[in-house]
C-alpha cells in the first residue's frame, strides 16, 4: 500500500511542480521539481521512504527515456554527422572521464582511489538536451550548436553508462586491464547497438505486417511500443550487452519507420507521440522529485564541513568538464559547422551546454548499496556531488545563455493567436448561418463550434443576463406578431406563454421587468385560456379522464410549441447575430445553447441526420482554412501565425473525425 501511495504522491508532486513552472517559468523546471521533492519528504508519512533498486531504476526509468530520445531522432541527420557523433559522444566522454578521474585522484588520493574517481567522472559525463532546451526557451540558440548538443546527449549517455560499468567492475575487483577494458567496451558498446537494431527491425516488421492486414491496430501496436524499451533492456543485460545502447538503437530504427509512415496510420502515430510525451515528461520529473525526496536523507548523514568539501569537488569537476568541452570544439576535434568568426562563440555555447540532468542523477541513484558484501560508503557522497554538479550546470546555463544569446522574438503572441482563432471560428459560424437547409443540424454544429470561443473569454454573468433578457423580449415580440398576423390562434399563444413562463421561472436569475412584461402577456390571454379549456371539455367531456386523449392533447401541445419555436428561435438567432461582438461571444454562445436545449426538449424522438452534421462540420473546417488563407494573402497574418492556426484547425478536424469512430 505504501508503494502505491508513494508512487501517487510522486506523480502528484511532478504535476504540481509543472503547474508552478507554467505560471512562473523564469526558474528552471528541474529546480521546482527538486524543491517539490524536498517538501514531499517533509510529509509525516512512511510512503516517502523510498529504497532505490539500481537495476529496476535503469530498466523502468532510464530505458524508456533513452528509447524515446532515439525514436525522436532523424536517422538521416545522424548518418550525416556520424563522425561528429563519434568525436563528441565517445571520444570526448572517454577523454573527460580519464582526465577528470586522474586529476581528482591526484588532488585527493586517499579519498578517491583511481577507479572510484573514474566512477564519479563517468556519472557526471552524460549531458541532458532536455535541460538545455528548457533553459533556452526564451533565447535563440544557433541551429548547429543545438543539433550538436542534441545528438551528443543521445550517445554520450550510453558512453557514460558503459564507462560507469567498467569503472564499477574495476573498483569491485580491484584490477583493471587496458586491453581487456577496451575489449569489454567494444563488446558492450557495439554489441548493444547491433542487438537493439536487430530487435528493432523485427518489431518494425511485425508492426508493418499488422498494418498491412489490419486497419485498427492502435490497441495492439501502442502497448508493444511502450513495452519495447523495457524488454530490450532486460534481454540485452542478460547477454551482458549495453541495455541502454540497445534501446537507443531500437529507438533510432523506429524513427526510420516514422519517417516512412508520415502520412499513413496517422491516428496511431498521434496517439503514440502523445503517450510518449506524457511518459517522458513524467519520468524526467520523477527523477528530479526523487532527488529532492532523497536529499534530506543524504544530508542528515553529512556534516557541514563534508558538505562544503563535496560542493568544492563538484565545482572542480564542473570546471574540468566545461574546459574540456570548450577546447574540444575550439581546437576543432569536432566540426559543428561553425565559421571562423563564430568559432569562439560556438565553443563557449557548447561548453555551457554540457548541462547535466536526468541521466547523471539516474546513474548516481543506480550505484549499488552493497559492494563486495559491504556497505558502499561512497554512495551518498557521490549522489551529493552529482546533484551539486547538476545544480551548478543548470544555474550557469540559466545565467549565461540570456547574456550570450539574443532573446527569442516570436512573430505572434498567445493573445494574437487566440484573437485570430476566435475570428476564424466566428467566420465559419457566419458562413454556416447562410445555409437555409437543415436548421436543426446546423444549430447543433454552430453550438459545438461556439464551445471553441468559450475557452478564450472570461464569462460575464451580468452581460449574459442582459442578453438573455433581451432575447426573451425578442421572443415575446415575435409571438405577438404571430398572433396579430393570425398565424397562430389566441389559444396557441396562450399555451406558449405558459411554457415561456415555466422556462423563465427555471432560470437562475431574472429581472423585475421580465416579470412585469410576462404578467402583461398572461393577463392578456388569461380569459382565453379558460375558454380554450372549456372548448376542449365541450368537444370531449371525458378528456381529462382518458389517458389516450391526454396523450393526444400533450402531443398536440408539443406540436404547437414546435411551430412557434421555429419562428421565435429564428428571431432570437437573428438578434444574437446582430448583437454579437468579440467581447460577448462567450455569453452569446451560452444564450444560443439555452434556446437550442429548449428545441431539443420538444424534438425528442426526432433523429438528427448524422451525415448532414458531419458534412456541415467539414464545411466549417474548410471555411476556417479559407479564412486563414484570405487573411494571409491580405497581409493580416504572418506566415508563422497562419501555420499555427492551420495546425490548430487541422487538429480540431482530426479530433472530430476520430470521434465519429
Amino acid at each position: 500500500m505504501d508503494l502505491i501511495l508513494g508512487t501517487l504522491l510522486l506523480l502528484a508532486t511532478v504535476m504540481a511542480a509543472n503547474v508552478i513552472h507554467l505560471i512562473y517559468p523564469q526558474i528552471p523546471l528541474s529546480i521546482y521539481q527538486i524543491l517539490a521533492g524536498i517538501l514531499l519528504a517533509s510529509l509525516p508519512t512512511t510512503a516517502t521512504n523510498f529504497t532505490m533498486h539500481p537495476e529496476l531504476f535503469m530498466m523502468v526509468i532510464i530505458a524508456p527515456l533513452m528509447f524515446n530520445d532515439g525514436q525522436n531522432q532523424s536517422f538521416r541527420y545522424l548518418s550525416q554527422n556520424i563522425r561528429s557523433i563519434f568525436s563528441i559522444a565517445i571520444l570526448l566522454s572517454l577523454v573527460t572521464v580519464i582526465l577528470a578521474g586522474i586529476i581528482l585522484h591526484i588532488i585527493m588520493p586517499y579519498v578517491f582511489p583511481l577507479t572510484l574517481a573514474f566512477v564519479l567522472a563517468a556519472i557526471i559525463t552524460p549531458t541532458d538536451a532536455v535541460a538545455v532546451k528548457s533553459l533556452t526557451t526564451n533565447v535563440t540558440m544557433p541551429e548547429n550548436v543545438g543539433g550538436a548538443l542534441e545528438y551528443e546527449s543521445l550517445f554520450n549517455d550510453a558512453s557514460g553508462i558503459v564507462l560507469l560499468d567498467l569503472a564499477l567492475t574495476a573498483y569491485q575487483s580491484g584490477q583493471f586491464s587496458i586491453s581487456h577494458g577496451l575489449w569489454i567496451f567494444t563488446y558492450v558498446f557495439f554489441g548493444g547497438i547491433v542487438f537493439g537494431a536487430i530487435l528493432g527491425i523485427i518489431l518494425i516488421r511485425l508492426r508493418t505486417y499488422l498494418m498491412r492486414d489490419h486497419v485498427d491496430i492502435g490497441s495492439i501496436v501502442i502497448p508493444i511500443n511502450i513495452m519495447t524499451p523495457v524488454v530490450i533492456y532486460w534481454l540485452a543485460e542478460r547477454l551482458h550487452l549495453s541495455g541502454i545502447l540497445a534501446v537507443v538503437a531500437a529507438g533510432i530504427v523506429h524513427s526510420i519507420l516514422y519517417d516512412r509512415l508520415r502520412l499513413t496510420s496517422t491516428k496511431v502515430q498521434i496517439a503514440t507521440t502523445t503517450i510518449w510525451t506524457i511518459i517522458s515528461d513524467a519520468l524526467n520529473g520523477l527523477v528530479f522529485v526523487l532527488l529532492g525526496v532523497l536529499l534530506p536523507q543524504v544530508l542528515r548523514r553529512t556534516t557541514f564541513v563534508s558538505l562544503a568539501r563535496l560542493a568544492g569537488i563538484a565545482l572542480l569537476l564542473y570546471l574540468i568538464m566545461t574546459t574540456m568541452r570548450f577546447l574540444w570544439v575550439r581546437w576543432q576535434f569536432i566540426h559543428i559547422g561553425s565559421t571562423r568568426h563564430n568559432l569562439n562563440r560556438d565553443s563557449l555555447l557548447m561548453a555551457i551546454g554540457g548541462i547535466h540532468g536526468t541521466i547523471t542523477l539516474s546513474l548516481a541513484f543506480s550505484l549499488p548499496v552493497m559492494v563486495n558484501h559491504h556497505f558502499f560508503a561512497f554512495r551518498n557522497p557521490i549522489i551529493l556531488i552529482a546533484a551539486a554538479v547538476i545544480l551548478i550546470s543548470i544555474l550557469v546555463g540559466a545565467t549565461a545563455y540570456p547574456l550570450l544569446l539574443p532573446a527569442k522574438t516570436r512573430q505572434y503572441s498567445q493573445k494574437e493567436f487566440h484573437h485570430h482563432l476566435t475570428a476564424t471560428v466566428r467566420y465559419a459560424i457566419s458562413q454556416l448561418r447562410e445555409h437555409d437547409a437543415n436548421p436543426r443540424e446546423k444549430a447543433v454544429v454552430i453550438d459545438q463550434l461556439s464551445t471553441q470561443l468559450n475557452q478564450y473569454h472570461q464569462f460575464n454573468q451580468q452581460r449574459y443576463q442582459r442578453l438573455m433578457s433581451a432575447a426573451r423580449q425578442v421572443e415575446l415580440k415575435a409571438l405577438d406578431r404571430l398572433n396579430t398576423s393570425n398565424i397562430i390562434t389566441d389559444q396557441e399563444a396562450n399555451f406558449y406563454v405558459r411554457f415561456f413562463s415555466r422556462s423563465l421561472f427555471r432560470s437562475s436569475q431574472h429581472g423585475l421587468w421580465e416579470y412585469i412584461r410576462l404578467l402583461r402577456h398572461q393577463i392578456k390571454w388569461h380569459r382565453l385560456r379558460h375558454q380554450h379549456f372549456q372548448h376542449h371539455l365541450a368537444v370531449n367531456p371525458r378528456l381529462v379522464n382518458s389517458p389516450h386523449d391526454r396523450r393526444q392533447l400533450a402531443k398536440h401541445h408539443r406540436q404547437i410549441i414546435l411551430k412557434i419555436l421555429k419562428v421565435t428561435s429564428k428571431a432570437v438567432n437573428e438578434y444574437l447575430h446582430k448583437a454579437e461582438t468579440p467581447e460577448n461571444v462567450n455569453e452569446i454562445a451560452l444564450v444560443r445553447r439555452a434556446y437550442l436545449q429548449q428545441q431539443r426538449l420538444f424534438t425528442q424522438g426526432q433523429e438528427l441526420d448524422g451525415d448532414t452534421i458531419t458534412s456541415l462540420f467539414i464545411d466549417a473546417f474548410q471555411y476556417e482554412h479559407s479564412y486563414v488563407q484570405e487573411c494571409l494573402a491580405a497581409g493580416k497574418l504572418s506566415q508563422a501565425l497562419a501555420n499555427a492556426l492551420n495546425e490548430q484547425i487541422s487538429t480540431d478536424e482530426l479530433v472530430y473525425i476520430q470521434s465519429l469512430d
